[in-house]
């Protein structure tokens, strides 16, 4: 093929468009204008123009994870690319594949103080898997293949391509993408056989396993979370997950112990702590899970399957550290275990099954309910029934006390069908994250499941919402404080209040009706139903404010600090203890 003579502008386009990019979250500015009017000129990209650069970022990762494609971002340069950070921050701690397109001031400029310049190269190399300052046109082309590479292969994550504007000015020869082949970044995809067969063997050998899952599994592909079922059905083992886990195994299984953590089921703590194998598959021991380290599922066999070695003995020491893709690894444990004609222990299952079972009795996700206040668990209860059936929902999280009970109450039975914010905790993510989504599923329900208080971060992405007719749909479990911060604050300082009390909030209603949306709002219990079924009969973006107690505190809970065996799963403690001691307490 002839080589093709473009700008630097234009070869931006054409490579998105080659690695089959079909729309960017973008925000314009001086230094990126000859991107825009390349963009402008062309057909084949669509372009949503976000209100904040964050916003960007989030919608990019919604896109991201509800298709499991590289969602893409371009700003200009200085504040366009400082307001990505906390966005990239995010996609990095949660493994998500992002390419993020930056102006640059020229390059002579550079170092100069010039306009609207900053060092986003070195601002953004602890916020990125990578980063690339690109300085010739003719190494524009290859430098965003390479991005993309990077983005999508191993352990995905978020990367930067800052380009200066005399960079997209220029002319240069096209490079059309080839099989990328970086010199020093070679993920390893298949695991090591003889470890993989180490680990089948002490899996057999178990008398109390458990496959504890994490948001791995989802980014490896839906053949990931389908071999996973099958093995797990295969073995007759438990499985629990993480918060970015879910749906990465059908909730609705009878061996889905719940999610675990901080504020995971009491069943599926307990049997992290009391387990003797545990298989993590994609997951990364982060402290919500493990609590305490020096009393994390003491006695247990460790079985460690992760992409990113990094991860391997990082937090945790393990027995049998396997490195490679899970689907690749979960495939080739399942043809061991049938060549090897494998059963677990029919008699030590079934003792810890019921083991289980007794833990499950505790029905650790009660509640008190009430004729007067609507509980925020109610709410989503209702909500998740209405949702039954439908294949076609995808729910996105803000962050803090809903967040968990989202977690709680809305059960997956499929991968990227939950996007939420888990290693940063970024308040302002499940707006523009069921943005993307929804961009990216045209016809699906987006919903993001928000706190009042978490909304308002990026609220001016309603208006986004209204210039592209998306029906996302919010659901707000208003509490009149930011909840989380008042838990804790009531937990473990004496009940001082501290700022976290929002004695000025907007009328959502109002506010949805400026954005062009439809405002609902409950405030008793028996208004519930009506307001989620008018919620989903409206074919435009909503705000539904619902009302729910404001002193409702989140359970079961795992004080920061403690072991998993230390739940707490009501007001009461344990049931028989004194409420969540703060000794030893680590506040993160």
């Amino acid at each position: 093929m002839t080589a093709q003579r473009l700008t630097g502008a234009e070869m931006v386009i054409k490579a998105l468009v080659d690695q089959g990019v079909d729309v960017v979250f973008g925000y314009p500015g001086g230094a990126v204008l000859p991107i825009y009017d390349a963009l402008f000129q062309q057909k084949e990209l669509r372009h949503i123009l976000v209100r904040h650069e964050q916003g960007a970022i989030h919608a990019a990762e919604g896109y991201a994870r509800s298709t499991g494609k590289v969602g893409v971002v371009l700003v200009t340069s200085g504040p366009g690319a400082t307001n990505c950070v906390t966005g990239l921050v995010d996609a990095l701690m949660d493994s998500t594949p992002i390419v993020c397109l930056t102006g640059q001031v020229p390059t002579h400029l550079i170092g100069n103080d010039a306009f609207q310049e900053a060092d986003t190269v070195g601002i953004t190399r602890p916020c990125t898997k990578h980063n690339y300052l690109v300085k010739t046109t003719d190494d524009v082309a290859r430098t965003i293949h390479e991005a993309f590479h990077v983005a999508r292969s191993g352990r995905p994550g978020p990367v930067v391509v800052d380009l200066p504007k005399n960079v997209v000015v220029a002319e240069g020869t096209y490079q059309a993408p080839v099989a990328v082949r970086h010199k020093s970044y070679h993920p390893q995809v298949k695991g090591e056989t003889s470890r993989i067969e180490q680990a089948v063997d002490l899996m057999a050998a178990a008398k109390r396993p458990l496959f504890y899952v994490g948001g791995g599994v989802v980014n490896s592909g839906p053949a990931a979370s389908q071999l996973l079922t099958s093995f797990a059905r295969l073995t007759g083992f438990p499985v629990t997950l993480t918060l970015m886990g879910l749906g990465a195994y059908p909730a609705s299984d009878k061996q889905f112990l719940g999610m675990l953590g901080m504020h995971g089921t009491f069943e599926a703590n307990m049997a992290m702590h009391g387990c003797d194998v545990m298989v993590c598959v994609g997951a990364r021991f982060d402290d919500r899970v493990t609590g305490r380290l020096d009393a994390f599922s003491p006695g247990s066999k460790k079985i460690h399957i992760d992409i990113d070695p990094s991860s391997i003995n990082k937090n945790v020491h393990v027995d049998i550290p396997i490195i490679g893709d899970a689907a690749y690894v979960i495939e080739d444990m399942i043809k061991i275990w049938k060549a090897r004609q494998h059963r677990a222990d029919p008699a030590a299952l079934a003792s810890w099954w019921s083991t289980i079972d007794g833990w499950r009795k505790r029905e650790c996700l009660s509640y008190v309910p009430s004729r007067e206040l609507i509980k925020p668990q109610f709410a989503l209860q209702r909500l998740f029934e209405r949702l039954k059936g439908r294949d076609d929902v995808f729910v996105s999280t803000e962050v803090g006390q809903h967040q968990m009970w989202a977690a709680q109450f809305l059960r997956f039975d499929k991968p990227n069908r939950w996007l939420t914010s888990g290693g940063l905790g970024t308040m302002g993510y499940g707006l523009p994250a069921a943005m993307g989504a929804q961009v990216a599923h045209p016809k699906a329900l987006c919903i993001d499941v928000a706190g009042e208080a978490s909304i308002l971060m990026n609220i001016q992405e309603m208006s986004t919402l209204a210039q592209y007719r998306l029906p996302v749909k919010v659901f707000i479990l208003n509490n009149r404080y930011m909840g989380m911060v008042r838990q804790w604050q009531e937990f473990f300082f004496g009940g001082r209040y501290s700022e976290s009390y929002m004695d000025s909030l907007p009328d959502f209603v109002k506010l949805a009706d400026a954005f062009g949306a439809v405002g609902l709002r409950a405030s008793k219990p028996d208004e519930v139903d009506g307001l989620i079924d008018e919620m989903l009969r409206v074919d435009r973006a909503v705000i539904a404010d619902v009302m729910v107690d404001p002193a409702e505190n989140c359970y079961p809970m795992i004080p920061a600090g403690a072991a998993h065996n230390e739940i707490k799963l009501g007001p009461d403690g344990d049931g028989n203890a004194s409420p969540p001691s703060d000794e030893g307490m680590i506040l993160v």
